[in-house]
């Protein structure tokens, strides 16, 4: 009896070695099969690369760059920013003598800019007077030109920084000792027209050397921008006429704008000139009125998209003498100013 179990048993584990042995060699053979197949795949991707490239992961979409806030134009202050543009300014003054009669004055300015580069514009300006006095003949003069250039910092997105230095050299009609006293007496109406603040170009006596600075905060369609000049007028003929060899003028500004749309601006302008010496006109004159002069301007400017880098930018400003002598006189200026900025 011992002995069939121990047979049926030896018998059992014989079984059970079989089996097992059967069951790895059938797991094994499958492991074996894949074996070859991804050895022989590996050649093929490796090759890969060669024959055709991996597609790239597409860039990361960049963002827009931010648009800039558009700048207000002032009327007599200065650009603030660097700009290549033709610029032709007309003002037409209406006034009256101590008597009531009216008289009309015409100054047109026309000015050329060119950005050189980021920053630096070099400028030339030319100008054009006609006067037509309460009485006596009128007359017309070329006043003198001035050029120099300008050098505008961006100092972050809304804020600019622009320097100035300017040259005015005596080659107006009207100066020397024995100009037409009619051609002078137009080159000198030239002065209140621009509301004093373009006297370089009205000494016709005079070689003038004017560096400025203009500060602008500009954001959310609104434009605040200050002005200061510095001339200094150096007489280099007429002086049987002239009795002032030097003279130090300062002209200063604020200039407010603001876009109702896109394609429409408001802005005005208040404006200060002052000697800073005593030049003899101001020391002979009892009333003190023109040791200084404050004007203000308000109106209205268009921007209009020509091309892709051509704008105009017309605008039309009514101006006013706030203090004597311009208030005495009771000028009333309208302005006609069209820029063509590249």
């Amino acid at each position: 009896m011992s002995r069939t179990i121990l047979f049926a048993m030896a018998a059992c584990v014989s079984i059970l070695i079989t089996s097992s042995r059967v069951l790895a060699q059938d797991s094994a053979t499958p492991a074996e099969s894949e074996a070859p197949a991804s050895a022989a795949a590996t050649p093929e991707s490796a090759a890969a690369p060669a024959d055709e490239p991996a597609a790239q992961p597409a860039p990361a979409p960049q963002a827009a760059a931010p648009v800039p806030a558009p700048y207000s134009l002032p009327w007599q202050l200065r650009p603030a920013i660097a700009v290549t543009v033709i610029r032709s300014d007309t003002e037409v003054a209406f006034y009256e003598d101590a008597a009531g009669n009216s008289g009309v004055t015409v100054a047109t300015m026309l000015l050329g800019s060119y950005k050189v580069t980021p920053e630096l514009v070099p400028f030339i300006r030319l100008g054009v007077v006609g006067n037509s006095p309460p009485t006596g003949g009128g007359a017309t003069a070329f006043v003198n030109p001035a050029f120099g250039a300008t050098y505008a910092l961006k100092l972050g997105p809304e804020f600019r920084l622009a320097f100035l230095l300017g040259l005015a050299a005596p080659a107006s009609m009207g100066g020397g000792d024995s100009a037409d006293p009619l051609v002078a007496a137009a080159a000198r109406s030239g002065v209140l027209t621009r509301s004093a603040m373009d006297n370089a170009m009205f000494a016709v006596n005079d070689f003038v050397v004017f560096p400025g600075v203009d500060f602008a905060w500009i954001a959310h369609g609104v434009t605040i921008q200050v002005e200061a000049t510095l001339l200094e007028l150096i007489r280099v003929r007429g002086e049987k006429v002239q009795p002032d060899s030097a003279k130090t003028n300062l002209t200063s500004g604020l200039h407010v704008g603001y876009f109702i749309i896109p394609q429409m601006s408001v802005g005005a302008d208040l404006r200060y000139q002052r000697w800073l010496t005593t030049p003899a006109a101001v020391k002979n004159d009892p009333t003190g009125a023109t040791r200084d002069n404050l004007t203000a301007a308000l109106g209205v400017r268009f921007h209009i998209k020509l091309a892709d880098s051509l704008w105009i930018r017309p605008g039309v400003s009514y101006g006013r003498g706030l203090d004597d002598p311009m208030a005495k006189l009771n000028y009333h200026i309208l302005q006609l100013d069209i820029p063509l900025v590249f």
